[in-house]
């Protein structure tokens, strides 16, 4: 994203990292992220505050996210000298709340490779990308043009792990792509084919970034629909995204039958350049360089259609990033309709966001979005970046990743090396906050501004429908209003559980003022003990 959005109207008083554009409108959720140069994974509330943290054993290959359990997966970088490309894991971590390590799992050697995503599954497994290592013979043999062929070929499995004791596993399912192809380069070698008759196959011989390269898919995400039990993946380097059928048995993933739609393993549907099965040219391409295709949830305003952040790497004219929304044309057997020697549906995509200025957003490489009720979450990974938009797709938070290399930099500098994978949000009712207590500290940039953004606008906070808590920010007092009469006790406490002050409320009384004289400007909560408990975090500037 280009200064002029990213910073606009900046002058010495405003922040350069951290917490950067801030409306009482945003929520109170949480983002996790995992600085791409560091071992650590934060999440911050959306005043950007550190709320917790965690190690890791290398930097980040690539995704964190948390469990159910509030425990957290993480994928960490290591070294291995045949997979070199970008987006390389290897090693799966899983930390509990507190960063107590749990279970860890080495996928890395000469022909397997753990990179990119992870998603996570509702019986607790997790479906993983893994690079599978093909030698030039292999290739060849398979129907390779000689001309296009590296010493080795990366092809790509997704393969299902049941997390095992502390460091094992069990494979439940795979998918191969080696086992989907189709060429017309040699008809004596296997998958012969014509193309364009089989868009259910991926053609050995479509490259679209240089002709030699390994990574000739570079899958860069993987998202399950429980509901359909079908996976969407996205390939980078094909400029496409590709459903499976993950009811098969892992023979049946192998082959072209079987599983609820009778297909097997081959692609169920494809979207984003239909050049890559013949039925398309340039003209045709939607997706440059895209990550993080993912299908939007129950309950929104898209729901069962597909969510993609598209890069724009190589787009045709100007260069910029668009968040797209489609609607594949699912049929009831949970197949996809398409009609002979045309693409895949749709024509045109159902919903486009750019910048103002199209230009002004670009992120060439990494990057995601999530939706957060009818806004979304994006990240703009070369930039450290985060920003919300609203349902009128306006930008109404912006945080700016304030660590690199070398730790937490100070606020004031120009933030550099400070690139992300994708922050993730979490709701407060996230189930692995449950028996968690979320506490906010200070930001993660060194000497942040006081008071920060979030302490700009004043605001009323409902607690449960009929007690309110203004304003907050707060200076010398906190009016407490729509109180039930039966509270005993409020208290006001730092995020390490200081208790600063302590207040007996008179019987009957609905409305209290609690003075906050001689308190630090800082993060606290005020808890309220009586029939009805309850807790809610304030800022005193």
């Amino acid at each position: 994203m280009s200064a002029a959005l990213l910073l606009s109207g900046v002058t010495m008083a405003q922040p350069t990292m951290g917490l950067t554009q801030y409306a009482p409108v945003v929520g109170e959720d949480y983002v996790l992220f995992s600085p791409l140069p560091s071992t650590q994974t934060y999440l911050i509330d959306r005043c950007g505050n550190e709320v917790k943290q965690w190690t890791g054993s290398a930097n980040p290959g690539t995704i964190a996210q948390l469990l159910p359990d509030g425990s957290l997966l993480r994928a960490s970088n290591i070294p291995n000298p045949v997979f070199t490309g970008g987006g390389r894991g290897g090693l799966l971590e899983r930390y509990d709340w507190d960063g107590n390590p749990l279970w860890s799992y080495t996928l890395s050697n000469d022909s397997l490779c753990q990179h990119h995503d992870v998603a996570l599954l509702p019986n607790g497994n997790m479906l993983v990308i893994v690079w599978d290592g093909r030698d030039s013979s292999d290739a060849v043999a398979h129907g390779k043009d000689p001309a296009l062929t590296n010493p080795m070929l990366w092809s790509e499995r997704i393969l299902e792990l049941e997390p095992v004791g502390t460091d094992s596993v069990n494979v439940v399912w795979e998918w191969r792509l080696w086992d989907h192809l189709v060429q017309d380069f040699d008809s004596m070698l296997p998958g012969y084919g014509v193309v364009r008759d089989h868009p259910e196959l991926v053609d050995i011989n479509f490259v679209q970034g240089p002709p030699n390269s390994a990574d000739w898919i570079h899958m860069n995400s993987v998202s399950y629909n429980e509901a359909l039990d079908q996976v969407v993946l996205s390939s980078h380097s094909l400029d496409e995204i590709w459903i499976i059928d993950h009811s098969t048995t892992t023979s049946e993933a192998a082959g072209h039958t079987g599983g609820v739609v009778g297909r097997g393993g081959d692609l169920l549907y494809r979207w984003g350049n239909p050049q890559g099965y013949g039925r398309g040219s340039m003209a045709d391409q939607v997706f440059f360089g895209q990550h993080h295709a993912s299908w939007l949830p129950p309950g929104h305003p898209h729901e069962g259609k597909i969510l993609v952040f598209n890069n724009g790497l190589g787009r045709p004219g100007d260069e910029y990033s668009s968040l797209e929304i489609i609607a594949p044309p699912l049929q009831l057997d949970g197949s996809y309709a398409i009609a002979p020697d045309t693409a895949f549906a749709p024509v045109v995509q159902d919903w486009i966001w750019t910048a103002p200025v199209p230009t002004d957003f670009y992120a060439h490489n990494v990057s995601g979005v999530y939706p957060i009720g009818d806004n979304y979450l994006v990240t703009d990974g070369p930039d450290g970046l985060f920003f919300q938009i609203d349902g009128s797709e306006s930008v109404i938070w912006r945080y700016i990743n304030p660590v690199n290399a070398q730790g937490p930099m100070t606020q004031g500098n120009t933030p550099t090396g400070n690139n992300v994978f994708r922050g993730i949000p979490y709701a407060s009712d996230f189930p692995g906050f449950i028996g968690h207590t979320l506490i906010a500290g200070a930001p993660v940039e060194l000497d942040p501004l006081v008071p920060s953004l979030c302490a700009t606008t004043a605001i009323t906070t409902e607690i449960n429908g009929d007690t309110y808590v203004y304003p907050n920010p707060a200076s010398d007092h906190l009016m407490i209003d729509g109180l039930d009469g039966s509270v005993v006790e409020i208290s006001v406490a730092n995020a390490l559980g200081s208790v600063f002050r302590r207040e007996r409320i008179p019987s009957g009384t609905e409305k209290w003022s609690l003075d906050l004289l001689g308190i630090a400007p800082g993060m606290y909560v005020i808890t309220c003990s009586g029939d009805k408990q309850w807790s809610q975090r304030i800022v005193v500037r």
